[in-house]
């Protein structure tokens, strides 16, 4: 499990990306860079970091699934992803 304070930084980010990303496309479209420069750092989608929703675990990312290879195990194993069964031959 992630700490708390990585999961908290990271819903700030995602909050400051929403928030600044109408006037980030538009400076991107006139080529203003300089106006890029002086938004917010964390403003930008390449700083934000794929994370599990349930326990913020931030390796083993599925993005299908939104979760951690870990998280997916269990829950597929208890039958709670609909549409994935365990594989066997």
């Amino acid at each position: 499990m992630a700490k708390k304070s990585m999961i908290a930084r990271d819903k700030k980010r995602q909050k400051l990306i929403a928030k600044f990303a109408d006037k980030r496309a538009e400076l991107k479209a006139a080529g203003d860079l300089e106006g890029l420069q002086k938004l917010p750092r964390n403003s930008s989608p390449s700083r934000l970091k794929n994370r599990d929703m349930l326990d913020g675990r931030p390796r083993g990312y599925m993005r299908r699934f939104g979760m951690s290879r870990i998280r997916f195990r269990e829950e597929a194993s208890n039958g709670n992803i609909p549409g994935v069964t365990k594989s066997s031959w």
